[in-house]
């Protein structure tokens, strides 16, 4: 199965997808490509998914009454599971390309579309990700049109779909998803298409540049590179000694703050004057509260922790936690009221304070709960993500991709913003895996990437992030870089995404002739020290407590 690709194609009815996907196998089997076309639900003459196609098409002809909306995407689940199995995997075991026409966003979208219940829609969306754990493409392509070539599509229609489909590309990982406008009568897409799986080799070039930056992706001066032939195939440039740099540093300001030292804590001006955040993610501020004030205090049932995890991590803001608490006294699922904390945050948004955290974008929610206040929207997804049974699909996961895919399927939820919440439910005692099983890196760690290493050698975002963790001591010992654990406790795949992020904003200032995916050169928030100490306490399970009072 490792040795096939998938690709998937994505977009409303109506904009040519099943057109473009036939063109596309012709070019690649006359590059002697091995290719399987796939249409869901399925394509094989007496399959499953063809019987389903023609149930939700015309079932008069099958003398049967169509099913509902939620009857009719069970159906299609039941033939994708059938369509995985006796058609995806083999081909993949083959090592032919599987070009998708439509994978499980049409079931979500179409789901949402129909009206099916957001309870009930969630926990087939679950089902389905669990299959499609399987068979996950490589890229998905979004097909876009200026209007559909089908005239018999109402405009309406056409644009609700079409804002559906980009609401749900926006939370899927950077790099994942690539839109591609399709006109009609043009090749564009297709050669797009093919550039995209059959891609050219070469410097790829920088998005923007200035006088002051001189990318060196698409300069013709010789790159800052580091000649390190034990990295190969990675080829890394002058930022990745700065990453590493950059960790051992940022981990004695934050030793020296834990000791209570009067700033200043680093000589370094770049990390003098910005605001970064810790080596450790779990050694932030807000972590540290989630993980004290939040996880560990009050009840301790499943259903409460969980609860309490979800309320304060879709604000992930401390005052609002604190303000919730002042107004409606213990945060507990047993006494949740949607219109008493709703009045709370609408209150305190009339007063002009600020809700919700920067640290994440989250999507409003109106197209699945129809409010108009964001923060409505997500409280209703919080009760119903609890009504669904969530606690115990938690608890059940057996794995942190598990969880992540498990969280994935809820609206709003994002692919990196469902890592983070798998990582933050993962603090606690609900589950219990390692933080080096799995990662997903968010964009700015894949900014930080392409500025460490100026050729992947085909590497993917995970596996890069996975070499830093498992090298983490060769290579502060390559560059001589003295760096000091969290108390014995290595950097995790989701502590060495984060300094991704980091050092693509520390570079800004310290690389700027290095460019990543975007050319962005400042980094807006300047750092004021907190003096208030920080008890540190971390995750029982992990064992350090003890370490620190030592």
């Amino acid at each position: 199965m490792k040795d096939g690709r998938i690709f998937a194609f994505e977009g409303p009815d109506g904009v040519g997808k099943t057109s473009l996907i036939k063109q596309l196998k012709s070019e690649l089997e006359l590059k002697n490509q091995s290719c399987q076309v796939v249409a869901l639900p399925g394509n094989q003459a007496g399959s499953l998914g063809e019987l389903v196609y023609r149930l939700h098409h015309n079932p008069g002809a099958l003398n049967i009454k169509k099913p509902g909306p939620a009857g009719l995407q069970c159906l299609h689940l039941a033939a994708h599971v059938e369509c995985i199995q006796e058609e995806i995997k083999p081909a993949l075991a083959e090592g032919k390309i599987v070009l998708l026409d439509r994978y499980w966003w049409s079931t979500q979208i179409y789901g949402q579309l129909d009206g099916i219940e957001p309870k009930v829609l969630t926990a087939i969306m679950a089902a389905s990700k669990a299959f499609w754990r399987q068979a996950r493409p490589e890229k998905v392509f979004l097909i876009t049109s200026p209007m559909p070539f089908k005239p018999e599509i109402e405009q309406r229609q056409w644009e609700s779909l079409v804002a559906e489909y980009e609401a749900l590309a926006k939370g899927q990982p950077t790099g994942r998803v690539e839109h591609i406008t399709n006109p009609p009568n043009s090749n564009q897409a297709l050669d797009l298409v093919l550039s995209q799986i059959l891609p050219k080799r070469g410097r790829p070039k920088a998005s923007k540049r200035t006088d002051r930056q001189l990318s060196f992706l698409d300069s013709n001066a010789a790159p800052p590179l580091l000649e390190i032939p034990e990295l190969t195939p990675l080829k890394p440039t002058v930022v990745y000694k700065s990453y590493w740099e950059f960790a051992a540093k940022r981990q004695e300001v934050f030793f020296k703050r834990a000791a209570g030292l009067a700033p200043p804590w680093t000589d370094d001006p770049i990390l003098s004057e910005y605001k970064f955040t810790n080596a450790y993610r779990a050694s932030d501020r807000v972590s540290q509260y989630l993980i004290r004030n939040v996880i560990y205090e009050g009840a301790q049932e499943p259903e409460e922790v969980l609860f309490r995890i979800l309320i304060f991590k879709t604000f992930n803001k401390i005052e609002t936690w604190e303000l919730l608490k002042q107004k409606l006294g213990e945060i507990k699922y047993s006494s949740f009221s949607f219109n008493r904390y709703n009045r709370a945050l609408s209150e305190a948004m009339q007063r002009g304070e600020t809700i919700y955290s920067a640290a994440y974008i989250m999507t409003s929610g109106k197209s699945a709960f129809g409010h108009d206040r964001k923060h409505s929207n997500h409280l209703e997804l919080i009760a119903s993500m609890m009504k669904s049974g969530l606690t115990r699909q938690v608890v059940a996961c057996d794995s942190l991709e598990g969880l992540y895919e498990l969280l994935s399927t809820f609206p709003t939820i994002g692919k990196f913003l469902a890592y983070q919440y798998a990582i933050d439910i993962n603090y606690s005692t609900l589950v219990n895996f390692d933080e080096n099983e799995f990662v997903v890196a968010g964009p700015g760690a894949e900014n930080g990437i392409r500025k460490c290493f100026y050729d992947t050698g085909g590497l993917s975002n995970a596996q890069i992030i996975s070499f830093m963790t498992e090298n983490q001591e060769r290579e502060f010992a390559r560059f001589g870089v003295k760096f000091n654990s969290l108390w014995g406790r290595p950097l995790k795949l989701i502590d060495a995404q984060n300094l991704f992020c980091e050092t693509d904003k520390y570079a800004r200032v310290a690389h700027p002739e290095v460019l990543g995916v975007d050319a962005r050169t400042r980094i807006k928030r300047k750092f004021s020290p907190i003096y208030e100490p920080i008890s540190y306490y971390f995750p029982p399970k992990w064992g350090i407590n003890q370490e620190i009072k030592k």
